[in-house]
């Protein structure tokens, strides 16, 4: 014989008393107010339209640490003559480990007879079966955090070139400059050098649009790699892309043919632990300026 609609919803109702008794405590079971009286007036007058379908939620504890569980449940009009639908969910738990848990859940309830009602068995199931996939899960979060702390590579450039005058070239150098996010420094003039650190991939996007698509007289003369555990932004040696500008002498005249005081840029170097690097890119150990 044919199980009725209100027959169902009986039944869901004894289930749902037989929970509460279970689960006396404010917060371990979550119900709408209006769910199980809108159940009573269907089954009072059961011409009217199908109140909404039962849904609830249950909190449960597992394990000796008493993890947070919870059980979300909708059920059909017609359950238990049909499978009610469950989702187990934890804070605890990675996604991959909660859609494994559900699958197994599932699997369970199927094989149940059909027609009995399940819920207290699925509570049952979850608080006995969720430890492994929580402890799982503490391994996993473990992992995953000694892997957020791979260690990342400050890369340095020292570029050399013959000189560096046009107005439009270092606007390139500096907007390029600022748009990797690259800190260091262009020393205008002849000779000329630039400086940046920062990420591998922007110093070297960075050394690519400076070059492209003629800029023959100019080389990398050094790359410094550092690595750390921690940013990046510790290890720089400068705080923002600077505009060199010491005193100059030589003509003024339409080549701009001017020189930089090296013995100033030298001090400059030493300032920001560099001073090593001006024989690297001179051939030469430096003398400071007098002052």
């Amino acid at each position: 014989m044919a199980v009725t609609v209100k027959e169902c919803l009986e039944l869901q109702l004894l289930e749902v008393e037989m929970l509460l008794s279970m689960f006396p405590k404010r917060g371990e079971i979550n119900l709408d107010e209006d769910a199980v009286p809108s159940i009573q007036r269907y089954l009072r007058n059961a011409d009217g339209a199908l109140p909404p379908q039962l849904e609830y939620c249950i909190a449960l504890d597992v394990g000796e640490a008493k993890v947070k569980v919870e059980l979300q449940v909708l059920l059909p009009h017609v359950y238990p003559q049909v499978a009610p639908q469950l989702f187990a969910r934890s804070d605890a738990l990675h996604r991959q480990q909660q859609l494994e848990l559900n699958t197994h859940l599932a699997s369970h309830i199927s094989s149940l007879d059909s027609g009995d009602l399940c819920i207290c068995e699925a509570v049952q199931w979850v608080k006995d079966n969720s430890l492994p996939y929580l402890e799982n899960s503490k391994v996993s979060s473990e992992c995953a955090s000694k892997e957020v702390r791979v260690k990342e590579t400050l890369h340095r450039m020292w570029i050399y070139s013959h000189h560096i005058y046009r107005q439009e070239l270092r606007k390139k150098i500096f907007d390029s400059a600022k748009k990797l996010n690259l800190t260091g420094f262009c020393l205008t003039g002849k000779p000329g050098v630039i400086c940046v650190e920062g990420l591998q991939e922007n110093c070297e996007e960075f050394w690519r649009v400076i070059r492209y698509p003629n800029w023959k007289h100019i080389s990398c003369k050094h790359v410094d790699n550092i690595e750390t555990e921690g940013s990046i932004d510790n290890l720089r040696l400068f705080h923002g892309f600077e505009d060199l500008q010491f005193q100059a002498h030589g003509s003024y005249g339409l080549r701009n043919d001017y020189h930089m005081d090296l013995g100033q840029f030298l001090e400059f170097l030493k300032q920001h632990q560099s001073g090593h690097i001006f024989q690297i890119l001179f051939g030469f150990e430096g003398k400071l300026s007098d002052k």
